[in-house]
């Protein structure tokens, strides 16, 4: 694609993985822009209230951007969208709800974005994300490794990614992800059917495989740091370095697989109730899906360059999906 190239070098990009990441980013791009458009035009037109909604919804986004990128410049902490992941999409459920006049389908669709975002915001405050002083706390060390790489300097460079990525595209996505809910609004008839009950038990589902794989990761880290910290030599598993038991031995992702699957089962809920299995809004969670595949690949190039062990982790245990026992796996992602 002539629009890859010009990335390519406008960041001098040689490195594999930094290209793997790049080439994630402008079929992120291209999806955000073709998909919405030919569904809408398969689909039905929005009615005056979804409108409404989805005006306020885009100055709220479009705030939060400006928040964002303007906060990480000045502070050179770019985890300022990390800190309202978890907390937009219960705003943009709950202003939805309002619109939709608070129907039995409205509300349990807002439970449930309420639930998963309480739920991360509490995962994310235990790492110390968040304090008093709101523009600070913990920064994602992936943003630091990311930002001292040779693809990203001069500075402009790095601020030109934090404007239309991580401020901008992000803010976005999180929107997107969310917007299902829209299209509920659009053909909700009041009640709360059986599809809807199936829905939300596969949301309930991959919101406790999330939390339970994020409790048995902070649960080791936290025994791992203390035995560094008190000095002591780390034997057994933790002498590897990274957990590899409990959900972490099907999957080596399975938070990200949790995360991934509440939202792609989120966008059923305007399936039951519109009753078409394609529809404008799929977009949010297919660009979710590209973007943790992307995520994981730089993840997984950290983890394998700081433990020896990880490669042959990475050729034992599939990416985020268990597979059956017997099945062949997967190659690990490229690490230089």
């Amino acid at each position: 694609m002539i629009f890859e190239k010009l990335i390519f070098s406008l960041f001098s990009i040689e490195n594999t993985v930094s290209m793997k990441i790049v080439q994630t980013a402008v079929l992120l791009i291209f999806t955000l822009l073709v998909v919405p458009i030919f569904t809408y035009l398969f689909g039905i037109p929005l009615g005056e209230s979804e409108w409404a909604a989805l005006s306020l919804l885009v100055k709220i986004c479009g705030v939060s951007i400006a928040y964002c990128f303007l906060v990480g410049e000045l502070t050179r902490n770019n985890s300022q969208v990390d800190k309202y992941w978890s907390i937009l999409p219960i705003i943009y459920a709950w202003v939805m709800a309002n619109y939709g006049d608070f129907t039995p389908r409205m509300i349990l669709l807002a439970v449930l974005v309420s639930a998963w975002g309480v739920r991360l915001t509490y995962n994310f405050a235990r790492k110390g994300a968040y304090r008093w002083k709101f523009w600070e706390g913990e920064e994602d060390y992936r943003w630091e490794i990311l930002r001292k790489k040779p693809e990203f300097q001069p500075r402009w460079k790095w601020t030109l990614f934090n404007l239309f990525f991580i401020s901008g595209y992000q803010n976005v996505l999180i929107l997107l992800f969310t917007l299902p809910m829209l299209v509920v609004m659009q053909f909700d008839d009041g009640g709360i059917g059986r599809w809807d009950y199936f829905v939300a038990a596969g949301t309930l589902f991959f919101l406790a495989l999330e939390t339970a794989a994020d409790e048995q990761q902070w649960k080791y880290q936290s025994e791992k740091w203390r035995l560094i910290r008190e000095g002591k030599l780390l034997v057994g598993d933790f002498a590897k370095g990274f957990l590899d038991k409990g959900l972490w031995a099907i999957s080596r992702h399975p938070n990200y697989l949790g995360e991934q699957g509440f939202w792609v089962t989120f966008y059923f809920f305007s399936v039951a109730t519109s009753g078409q299995w394609l529809n404008w809004s799929v977009v949010g969670c297919l660009l979710l899906l590209i973007l943790f595949q992307g995520s994981s690949n730089f993840s997984e190039e950290i983890s394998a360059s700081k433990y020896p062990e990880y490669k042959s982790y990475q050729a034992r245990v599939p990416r985020f999906v268990p597979r059956p026992k017997g099945k062949t796996q997967e190659s690990p992602a490229p690490t230089s």
